[in-house]
């Protein structure tokens, strides 16, 4: 290899050489100069020979010359100088006074700069001798070319600084991954400068790249990305065809593996421990596990399943598609006392599978979950959700109605106590004993009220009553022949003054709010033998009334009444007499009815209408009257509210005005209250007396009170402790009032804007003290709401 590069550089020097004493080659007689062309065939230099009337054709030169002087480049002589001064050379074209400059005397060519052939690689001039003492040419111009003459100054370079690729993992040797691609700016038609050999310094084994092409393949067989995911490689592009002493370039290739299904999930454990309490609802989550998959993306996506164990119809897991992870949840409510360790088998498998990688094993796994029942306190338990009675409406009271049974579910088994809902059974109708829970009957029932009673039934621990438990009970009413028929409506009927014997005047039916089972069959008959009218029984639960005799007349007899009897055929039999009101009318040959009313019986004796409208006026004027009269009479006997100071009651006083409070003394005589024993302990209220619940209870004696704070508490301790006093439709106010009470103002005139948003059904809770006022409001509030 030495030898080689040593015959090389000799030749190339002796090219250089033949171009610098290219002028002395021998001329033939007729002008043509043989010169060098560099052209190498195996070991020998090849001359050409060309015909030309100058001494030269074209000029070599070297790039990047670093000498101090200038660069020789040749010698310019024409045939047509004699050697005796008198010729001048001039120098034209590209580069001529710049780059190049000749001497006009000798024609000895130099380069004045540093030249690079990548830059220019030759240059084009004219040259022309002429006549110093009579400036004229001596031949026309001739052309040249001076080339530049290449050297190995120019490393390969990329077309990238980096490249990026990527490349599935597990890919057999030799799959491509990227060609790389590098350039060299020296001349490729001369030597091997830019001759490019590729080679990869870093990345093996995993990587190799073709020398000539560039082009990186796989080296080495399955190259896991779960092992490693992410390779550098450095490719080298070198000069010279590889030899020693060029120069080369590299470039960094990241290279990526991207993901296949190769990578089956696997459980980190062989068996998952969870716990939940008895008490979780369905569709909780117990908790989660998760299988390991060293894939990614829709390679990683799993599903879990449950498919053995005594759990599986407690327990299911679901698949968060998220996380990856198996959700474990109720699917039936779990029992501790019947059950504590619930156990089942959990599969996990890839949803996305790749049959190329079956042979790696199965794509599967599975690991046993086991849930731990916690215990709770749990309320009482029904023997049903719910229960249904049938009672008779007739049913005494103190009878059973039914039983309800419950239990205490825990290990404990407390002891349970019954009570029902009194919301749902506001009427009292039934009692449950609290001990047995047997419902019984407290009032008397009417199917014809109410059919059904949903109440509800509460069941709590006697040792700890907030576990407690609900259940509807519903009691049906069943009916009881108790009720007699009646007339079906109101009849308005009339029989004509020329009737005959036998007519039809009125066709009569009955309802009954009984219930019998087979239907109602009603039996129609008269209470007692009447000349005037009979009546048949259709036996369709309707009859007729029809005339006995013919020739009614309503100045004698206008209105007959007819007690009619309407019997059913239940057990017991229940019957009824309806009176069947009949008016006697005047009708046209037709029996259709032309009047029977009250006027026509006045005109009759004598009176016209003008004079029944003036005592009817005459009665409505007495009437008013005497209203009128009443109401005065009671406006004067009215008694103002307070009729001296001495009387001093609890009552609501109101003012077009609001005062001070106790700082406003003028409304009212603070004075009276620093005096109690003028007050009259036995004088009872008298702006509402309202009826007596408690037997009438004569307050204590007051003690001397020497300042009205001690008189006031007094008072209100008094009135707390008093068990007889009625809640009073009035305002006691026992607070100091103003501007120095903590209680500030305690006007009322602004709560009548928010007084229907009020709701009082927690004085039914207060006692019997206040059933009264609850009565009154509670039934105000419902009203309101209806």
């Amino acid at each position: 290899m030495k030898a080689f590069l040593l015959i090389a550089l000799v030749y190339r020097l002796a090219a250089m050489i033949m171009n610098h004493f290219l002028w002395l080659l021998p001329l033939r007689s007729d002008g043509n100069l043989f010169h060098w062309n560099h052209l190498m065939k195996g070991d020998k230099l090849v001359l050409h020979r060309s015909k030309r009337d100058w001494m030269w054709r074209q000029f070599f030169l070297s790039e990047e010359y670093t000498g101090s002087n200038y660069q020789y480049v040749g010698k310019l002589r024409s045939d047509k100088d004699r050697g005796d001064g008198t010729a001048r050379y001039v120098l034209s074209g590209e580069g001529a006074g710049t780059i190049f400059r000749i001497d006009e005397k000798s024609g000895d060519l130099h380069a004045t700069q540093r030249l690079d052939r990548e830059e220019k690689a030759s240059y084009t001039l004219q040259a022309q001798a002429f006549n110093k003492i009579t400036g004229l040419p001596l031949e026309p111009a001739t052309e040249f070319i001076v080339k530049i003459h290449d050297i190995n100054d120019n490393e390969p370079k990329f077309t990238k600084a980096v490249y990026t690729a990527s490349v599935p993992e597990m890919s057999d040797i030799g799959t491509f991954v990227i060609e790389v691609n590098a350039t060299d700016a020296d001349d490729a038609t001369y030597g091997n400068s830019a001759k490019l050999v590729y080679s990869i310094l870093q990345g093996q084994p995993y990587f190799s790249v073709e020398p000539e092409t560039g082009i990186v393949r796989i080296a080495l067989s399955n190259m896991d990305r779960e092992v490693r995911k992410e390779y550098q490689v450095v490719i080298q592009a070198k000069d010279m065809a590889g030899q020693m002493g060029g120069l080369s370039g590299t470039t960094m290739v990241n290279v990526t593996l991207t993901d296949v299904n190769d990578s089956p999930p696997r459980f980190a454990y062989s068996s998952y421990h969870l716990s939940t309490y008895e008490s979780a609802e369905i569709g909780s989550t117990v908790g989660r596990i998760k299988a390991n998959d060293g894939d990614e993306g829709e390679n990683a996506e799993m599903k879990y399943r449950i498919v053995d164990g005594d759990g599986k119809e407690y327990l299911d897991i679901i698949t968060d598609e998220t996380t990856q992870e198996g959700v474990m949840v109720i699917k039936k409510k779990l029992d501790y006392e019947s059950k504590r360790v619930y156990t089942v088998k959990v599969e996990v498998t890839n949803t996305h599978q790749d049959p190329s990688f079956s042979d790696l094993g199965p794509f599967l796994d599975t690991a046993i979950v086991k849930v731990t029942a916690k215990d709770v306190d749990e309320p009482p338990v029904f023997s049903r959700p719910q229960y249904v009675f049938e009672v008779n409406e007739d049913t005494p009271k103190g009878i059973a109605v039914g039983t309800i049974a419950a239990w205490d579910p825990d290990a404990t088994h407390y002891p349970i106590q019954y009570a029902i809902d009194q919301h749902t059974d506001p009427e009292r109708l039934y009692h449950i004993d609290p001990k047995n829970g047997s419902i019984t009957i407290l009032k008397s029932l009417d199917r014809e009220v109410s059919k059904w009673h949903n109440i509800s039934v509460l069941a709590s621990e006697i040792n700890n009553p907030h576990q407690r438990s609900r259940v509807p009970v519903l009691i049906k009413v069943l009916d009881v022949n108790d009720n007699a028929p009646e007339f079906a409506m109101i009849y308005e009927t009339f029989v004509c003054e020329n009737v005959k014997a036998g007519q039809l005047i009125q066709t009569i039916s009955a309802i009954d709010t009984d219930d019998p089972l087979v239907g109602h069959k009603f039996v129609f008959t008269l209470s007692s033998m009447n000349p005037n009218f009979t009546i048949f029984d259709n036996e369709d639960n309707t009859a007729r009334i029809l005339t006995r005799r013919s020739g009614f007349n309503r100045r004698e007899m206008s209105v007959y009444y007819l007690p009619v009897v309407i019997s059913d055929s239940d057990y017991p039999i229940q019957s009824s007499t309806s009176t069947l009101t009949i008016r006697v009318c005047s009708c046209d040959a037709t029996g259709n009815m032309r009047s029977c009313s009250v006027d026509a019986l006045l005109l009759s004796a004598g009176l016209s209408t003008g004079a029944l409208v003036a005592i009817l006026l005459c009665i409505l004027i007495l009437l008013m009257i005497v209203v009128l009269f009443s109401a005065l009479k009671k406006q004067r006997r009215k008694e103002p509210l307070i009729i001296s100071k001495e009387d001093v009651r609890d009552n609501v006083v109101s003012y077009n005005d609001e005062g001070g409070g106790e700082e406003d003394t003028q409304a009212f005589d603070i004075g009276t209250l620093r005096h109690p024993e003028v007050i009259e302990s036995n004088k009872l209220r008298r702006d509402i007396i309202p009826e007596m619940l408690f037997p009438y209870h004569r307050p204590s004696p007051m003690k001397e009170c020497a300042d009205v704070r001690d008189f006031i508490i007094s008072r209100l301790q008094e009135n707390d402790t008093d068990p007889f006093t009625p809640p009073y439709d009035s305002l006691a106010t026992y607070a100091y009032e103003g501007n120095g009470s903590i209680a500030e103002s305690l006007s009322s005139l602004e709560s009548s804007v928010t007084e229907g948003d009020h709701e009082y059904d927690y004085l039914s809770n207060w006692g019997p003290q206040f059933k009264k006022l609850a009565d009154m409001y509670i039934g105000k509030d419902t009203g309101v709401a209806n």
